[in-house]
This record gives structure tokens, C-alpha cells and sequence, in this order.
């Protein structure tokens, strides 16, 4: 009762937002529910100046919601059909998260940007958007401020390339017959699964081709979501150590260790499991479904913890950099095809 009491309002007033979001977001996938949820919340911090009793509720959502969250993601990927069929691009995402990361830090101090803004964009922008964010913010600490810049500028950038990216294939001669390379393409080189599935259909429509490129796209892009483990694991571990308490004591790898990812770990490897023992996969859709959701709920909260006014003036650089990612990441995915003559 006591945590009702403390946190009930401000999580009403989140998942107030986040159910026309996530509806919305059903209707217009291209955008998706995590973004409408963060402009929706941001819209309505404006008049909400004061959060009051809401302010410890609004908090819990969007640090613990979140991480919630990334563990059932998980349960959305079983390792064995990942890792099998994601051997063939492997080398391609290693290429696309090396450059990304790459790009990220050395405009970081060439546009002297806050360091947890370009940890996210680059992590973002190279593994898998909005759920590298989720995973990565807690274990920097960055704030919800933070988290918004990052999950805007990523979310800009998917739209472009869920419009862009059948264009270009069309016209660098991706074959029409075949959704291997489109589809390899669209999974290393686009960031959230909802501009990865778009950009996918848009080409399967394209050449009727069923659903075999969203097929190879959405496998290709379950692979590289397996790189959030080893990324929030370093991240961490240099969070320790440059990192000082209050009193000037180093910060231990206890104290900031990303429990939640051994979590996501141990949610892989049931449905792993559970899959290799005969049990449908499908019965694990729910769970995935309401890893959705909760993203959507936790970035309702980082909305309201959000200064719209301040992310507009401050989005210069972040906005730069991230479309130095996105080209870079795009270049080297389809530099790496060529040389391994996908297409």
C-alpha cells in the first residue's frame, strides 16, 4: 500500500499517456509509440510545472519500468534460430556497431557534446535504437533529458531511412527477386524493429516478395540486439572506473553492475530452451508485446521529465552526430555486402 500510496499517481498519469501512444503507434508504425508517448508527455510537462505527489511515481517509471522492459525483451529472442541465421551478416553488424561507436566518439569531442548524449546516440544509432537506449541509460546514469535527445535524434534518422532506404536499394540494384540483401541491409543499417519492419514491407510490397525480406530483416536486426550485453557489460565496467562517489571513493562494479541485463540473459535462454523442447513460440508473443508497451510507458515518464524547450535549443549537435552515425553506419553496411558479395 505504501508504494501505491508514493508512486500511484504519477504512474496513472504515465500510463494515461502511454495507452493512446501505444494505439497510435499500432496505426502508424513508421513513428511508433515510444516517440508519440515522449512528445505527448513533453507537451504535457509544459503546464505541469509543479509534479508534486506525482514526481516519485513519474521517476519510478522511467528508470524501473525501463528497465523491466529490456528483460522481457528477451524473451523475444531465442539464441539458437539467432545465432544461426545471423552468422552470415555477423561480420556486417560487427563493421556497422564498430564505425557508429567509432564516429560517436570522436564528434563527441570535436562538438563537445555532454558524454552520456553521444554514448546513447552512438550505442543507439549502432545496435538497436530506443531498446540500446533503455538498456545503456541506467547504466551511465543518464537522465530522462539525456534519454529524450537521444531517442528524438534516433527517431528522425529511422524515419528517413524507412522512406529512404527502398528507394535507394531500388536504384544501387539490390536484386528484385531475392529480400536476402535488402533485407540484410534494412536490418544492420535501420535502428528500431518498428523502422526495420517498415522499411522491410515497403520493399517485400515493392516486388512481391511476400514476407521473405521482413523475414531475413527482423532475424538480421534480433542479431544485433544480442550486442546490448556486451556493450552496457564495458560500459559499466568504466563507469567504474572513472567514476567517484560523493566522499571520493571509487565507485564499485557492485554498485552500478547492469543486474537487469543478466536478467534479459536469463529470459533468452528459456525461450531458447523452451523452444528447443518442443514448446510454440508463439506463447511467448504476449511477453514480447508487453516489452513494447513498457517502453512505451517508461519514455510517457522521461517525456514528462523532459524540457521541450531546452531539447530544441540543444538539438543542434546531437543531430549532427547522429547523422554522421546513420551515413557511416549505412556506408560501411553496404561497403561490407559488396565485399562479401551479397549484392
Amino acid at each position: 500500500m505504501n508504494f501505491l500510496r508514493t508512486n500511484g499517481r504519477g504512474f496513472l498519469l504515465c500510463l494515461a499517456i502511454a495507452i493512446p501512444s501505444w494505439l497510435l503507434g499500432s496505426s502508424f508504425p513508421i513513428v511508433g509509440g515510444a516517440v508519440i508517448a515522449i512528445l505527448l508527455g513533453m507537451i504535457i510537462a509544459i503546464p505541469l510545472k509543479d509534479q508534486g505527489r506525482m514526481a516519485p511515481g513519474i521517476k519510478f517509471t522511467s528508470k524501473k519500468v525501463l528497465q523491466w522492459a529490456v528483460i522481457l525483451l528477451g524473451f523475444g529472442l531465442n539464441l539458437t534460430v539467432v545465432l544461426q541465421t545471423g552468422k552470415q551478416s555477423l561480420p556486417i553488424i560487427v563493421c556497422t556497431i564498430a564505425i557508429s561507436l567509432l564516429i560517436a566518439f570522436l564528434l563527441f569531442k570535436v562538438l563537445k557534446l555532454p558524454p552520456k548524449i553521444a554514448t546513447l546516440i552512438g550505442v543507439g544509432s549502432s545496435i538497436c535504437g530506443g531498446s540500446a537506449i533503455a538498456a545503456t541509460a541506467p547504466v551511465i546514469n543518464a537522465d530522462d533529458e539525456e534519454v529524450a535527445q537521444s531517442i528524438s535524434v534516433i527517431f528522425f534518422f529511422n524515419v528517413l531511412a524507412a522512406i529512404l532506404f527502398p528507394i535507394l536499394g531500388n536504384l544501387i540494384g539490390f536484386s528484385t527477386t531475392s529480400g536476402e540483401a535488402f533485407g540484410i541491409f534494412a536490418g544492420t543499417a535501420v535502428n528500431d524493429t518498428s523502422s526495420v519492419t517498415a522499411a522491410a514491407a515497403t520493399w517485400d510490397s515493392m516486388w512481391g516478395l511476400g514476407s521473405a525480406t521482413l523475414d531475413k530483416a527482423v532475424t538480421v536486426k534480433l542479431t544485433r540486439t544480442l550486442a546490448i550485453i556486451p556493450i552496457t557489460l564495458v560500459l559499466a565496467f568504466f563507469q567504474t572506473r572513472k567514476g567517484k562517489t560523493a566522499d571520493g571513493k571509487n565507485v564499485s562494479i557492485k554498485s552500478i553492475f547492469p543486474f537487469f541485463i543478466l536478467y534479459f540473459i536469463a529470459a533468452s535462454l528459456i525461450t531458447t530452451i523452451s523452444v528447443s523442447l518442443g514448446a510454440d513460440p508463439a506463447i511467448f508473443s504476449p511477453i514480447k508485446t508487453l516489452s513494447k508497451f513498457f517502453i512505451v510507458l517508461a519514455m510517457a515518464a522521461i517525456g514528462l521529465n523532459t524540457d521541450i524547450v531546452k531539447l530544441i535549443k540543444t538539438g543542434g549537435a546531437p543531430l549532427l552526430l547522429g547523422a554522421c552515425c546513420w551515413i557511416g553506419i549505412t556506408g560501411v553496411s553496404l561497403l561490407m555486402q559488396h565485399v562479401l558479395g551479397l549484392w
